[in-house]
């Protein structure tokens, strides 16, 4: 049993030890509560990371085991990823497509000259950007192929795509710079792109004018 109390100094100085107990007690329940909640988040992301697991089929069985199927949600969407990269091809050239101009423009059939001088000089505002630097090929392209759907979807008209100058990259070559512009010309959203400015990332990137919706 702690002494008594002799004077209102020492009645302070209990007050604040058991404000300093108190406040570590729930600093401490607070952290649990904390390493629970990441700990369920770890395991959850895990078992979305996995999918469904089968278990092996037992030694020496020769029947086959079909997979268990992903849930619909998943399936349509791993659906639409495959269809969205698929309907982008390396083998595609844009190279007789493209003005002869420095900024590399490209304007679909039926756009006229004066809609690129407008691109160009940066008649439309860029609304959004997509960044590919450090992407494989098949990574942006599929990148590429969501991002156009997404902006187009929300109604937007003028996006840049930035592909990068290489810098990085062996022999300091651009990668993706040509597959982007072969890209996009294979995409009926797009109707025309061309170089950006300098301010706006110049050889390293593309602004692309969507139709409008």
């Amino acid at each position: 049993m702690p002494p008594p109390i002799k004077d209102f100094t020492a009645l302070q100085g209990l007050q604040r030890d058991l404000k300093a107990q108190q406040e570590a007690r729930e600093r401490a329940a607070a952290d649990r509560i904390l390493r629970e909640q990441a700990a369920a988040l770890e395991a959850d992301l895990f078992r979305r990371s996995i999918g469904a697991v089968a278990p092996l089929p037992f030694v020496g069985r020769h029947e086959a085991v079909a997979p268990k199927p992903e849930p619909i949600a998943r399936q349509h969407l791993a659906d639409e990823q495959a269809a969205l990269a698929e309907s982008l091809s390396d083998e595609f050239s844009v190279e007789s497509l493209l003005d002869t101009d420095a900024a590399l423009s490209y304007g679909r059939t039926g756009i006229g000259h004066d809609t690129l001088r407008k691109l160009r000089r940066g008649h439309w505002v860029i609304q959004s950007q997509l960044d590919l630097h450090g992407l494989r090929t098949d990574e942006a392209r599929t990148a590429l192929a969501e991002y156009l759907r997404s902006v187009c979807k929300r109604g937007l008209r003028c996006v840049r795509i930035i592909h990068g100058k290489g810098l990085g990259s062996i022999n300091k070559e651009p990668v993706l710079k040509n597959k982007v512009r072969n890209w996009l010309v294979q995409k009926e959203e797009v109707i025309a792109f061309c170089q950006a400015k300098a301010s706006d990332g110049g050889s390293g990137a593309l602004v692309v004018l969507l139709k409008a919706h």
